[in-house]
């Protein structure tokens, strides 16, 4: 029977899928397969192929086989590794490089014969290419094949550099990359136009030959390209798909990874559910823009042919759902962000007291703040709040070289213009220029650089909040360190900055604490600075009874929105509201019409803003709710 339901549950899926509940699990799971392939052919005396992958997705498991070679003596004197891929052109030595990668993540670490160790050459000339990918073949299938092929998946669908149009019996050869691929690579080259065009990959058709095949994704930025990839027909455009066809694939996932698969997104379309508030407000919106309703308009019969009859049943009458679903999407609906003193506040998001709040906004970088909640930043402040702003970080990478020669020029001619003495500034803009001009892809700016870069944007962010409102003593730039650190060493302690948070915590008791829940940035800053923050008020709580009324509300904007049936409190803003936030964003003026990282959106960020707002208010109209120009939208964190 179970075995029933499983299947019944699983239906839309085109291949077999296993879920963890993150990805240090699943990461030791798979680890453990790979270990026992590896004692088992050894015990027959026995060399194991391994078909490896790079990038951030397999590292964990690269950690766990180092661990299992360290403490449990698990030897790779008998292995024989075939990497699936390496950029072209691409000397071994560069950070960048994949021979640099399994060096730095496994290779260094554990007992493989480097003459065991395969990766594509990335110094070859382009004549040589082609019978060097057939002598790559070769060995391969001299040695038998591949036991164990391990997959990632990059956001186009591709499986090794196998980009959408590669044929699924594609072996060895150059491919050209597609754009976004080199986007989601530009942080590590130091921008997309040092990402390399071309990389030599493994074809379809190898992976194809491996005896097991295990593709991993981990976090929601892979959801979407896993949803296409197991439940989508098979198709060129997603080259992930071609692994429908064979019998010897198994996706691994964490469970943010899995969560657009249909059992875990809209489970009512292949299961009894468990229909708790959430999951009741998820699926009535889900059912209305479905067929296109608003709520109060939907009938039984919409319940019946969309998978929630079962709802309507237990639940029902389903007008009664759908008042229930309206009123409570209405009550998220508030102009008083920080609550509205003296009020009824039962059904309202915010606690009427104290009537007047100490707020804390933390931006990871210097103009999230107003990008995500500029409106309600303003509306905080223009309501009486005590608000402060702490920018996390300098974002002194996301500044142009060019523009922080241009301010230290201005330096230098304003002192110059009233005959002060610039020598010393001469020196280090002599510098400056220097390392400027031979500067390698990704190489770390001077100190004296990354100095300039970060008082660029410390100056648009005081302009900013002043423009909010902020007296500058409310106005705090906390520079955590492992942003800075994190430059050279990605896997920073994070101790310093959760001490220095809770201090600033401490300074000032907050009863509202905002903070940046978009994980999406492409970079990582958002989840670490979100983490800090989680980490220092859990530690207070220990201790300081203040916390208890202290209420955390997350913020999107920048790369994501919240999910209609998530939002919490929906802030509204009028055109006037708007306009204003839009100057607020436009003090930042270094992250105007091209930031140096703008991620996968082409749209400035007072763009993205405004649509997103926009498209949130259009969200509720559409639901049947009061039409508004924007709405800003807010999650709050439960500890």
């Amino acid at each position: 029977m179970a075995r029933l339901n499983l299947l019944e549950e699983t239906r839309f899926e085109k291949l077999p899928v296993t879920v963890y509940s993150n990805e240090h699990v699943a990461s030791k799971k798979v680890a453990r397969r790979i270990a026992d392939l590896i004692i088992r052919k050894q015990k027959n005396n026995e060399k194991t192929v391994l078909g490896l992958a790079t990038g951030a997705t397999p590292i964990s498991v690269y950690q766990e086989l180092v661990r299992l070679h360290r403490e449990e003596g698990l030897s790779f004197k008998q292995v024989i590794t075939f990497n699936l891929d390496e950029y072209y052109p691409m000397k071994p030595a560069s950070a960048q490089s994949y021979v640099s990668f399994m060096k730095q993540h496994l290779f260094d670490h554990i007992d493989i014969d480097m003459n065991d160790v395969h990766i594509p050459d990335g110094t070859l000339a382009l004549k040589d290419i082609p019978a060097f990918c057939l002598e790559y073949e070769r060995q391969i299938t001299a040695l038998g094949g591949i036991d164990l092929q391990i997959l990632g998946i990059g956001r186009t669908g591709h499986i090794g550099f196998n980009e959408p149009g590669s044929a699924p019996n594609s072996g060895t050869r150059l491919v050209t990359l597609d754009d976004l691929t080199r986007r989601d690579a530009s942080r590590d080259f130091g921008g997309k136009a040092n990402v390399p065009t071309k990389a030599i990959t493994m074809g379809i058709g190898t992976i194809f030959k491996a005896r097991e095949v295990i593709l991993m994704a981990w976090n929601t930025k892979k959801a979407s390209i896993i949803k296409k990839a197991v439940e989508g027909d098979i198709s060129s455009d997603v080259p992930a798909t071609y692994l429908q066809l064979s019998d010897q694939v198994e996706f691994i996932l964490d469970e943010d990874a899995a969560s657009e698969l249909t059992r875990f997104n809209t489970p009512w379309l292949v299961k009894d559910c468990t229909w708790d508030d959430q999951m009741i407000k998820k699926a009535v919106i889900w059912l209305a823009g479905t067929v296109k309703k608003p709520v109060l308009k939907l009938t039984e019969e919409d319940y019946n042919n969309h998978g929630m009859a079962q709802l309507a049943t237990q639940k029902g009458p389903v007008y009664h759902i759908n008042i229930d679903i309206f009123s409570k999407l209405q009550h998220t609906i508030t102009g008083w962000p920080g609550g509205k003193g003296n009020a009824d506040d039962s059904q309202r998001p915010e606690r009427a007291m104290p009537d007047k709040k100490r707020v804390i906004i933390f931006s990871p970088h210097p103009d999230d703040d107003v990008i995500s909640m500029g409106g309600t930043f303003i509306r905080l402040v223009d309501q009486g709040h005590e608000v402060h702003v702490a920018y996390q970080t300098s974002g002194n990478t996301a500044v142009w070289d060019d523009d922080a020669l241009r301010f230290v020029e201005f330096v230098k001619d304003f002192s110059q213009t009233l005959d002060l003495d610039t020598s010393k500034l001469d020196a280090v803009y002599d510098d400056m220029r220097t390392f400027l001009e031979g500067k390698q892809p990704n190489e770390v700016d001077t100190r004296e650089i990354q100095t300039v870069k970060g008082l660029i944007r410390k100056g648009e962010a005081i302009s900013g909040a002043r423009f909010a409102g902020l007296s500058d003593d409310h106005i705090h730039f906390m520079n955590l360190p492992f942003y800075e650190v994190g430059k050279i060493k990605r896997s920073a302690d994070l101790e310093d900055d959760i001490c220095m948070t809770m201090d600033l915590l401490q300074q000032i008791k907050p009863h509202q604490v905002f903070a940046a829940g978009d994980f999406a940035d492409p970079h990582g800053t958002h989840k670490r600075c979100f983490d800090i923050i989680l980490h220092a008020l859990k530690r207070l709580q220990k201790t300081e009874k203040w916390t208890q009324d202290c209420w955390l509300w997350m913020y999107r904007g920048a790369w994501h929105e919240f999910e209609t049936y998530e939002i919490e409190m929906a802030v509204p803003l009028s055109p006037q509201e708007v306009e204003k936030k839009r100057f607020a964003i436009f003090k930042h003026q270094s992250q105007k019409d091209r930031p140096v990282f703008p991620g996968d959106d082409s749209r400035e960020f007072w763009v993205r803003a405004e649509e997103r707002t926009r498209e949130t208010a259009k969200a509720y109209d559409r639901l049947g709710l009061a039409e508004y120009e924007a709405m800003e939208a807010f999650v709050r964190y439960k500890f």
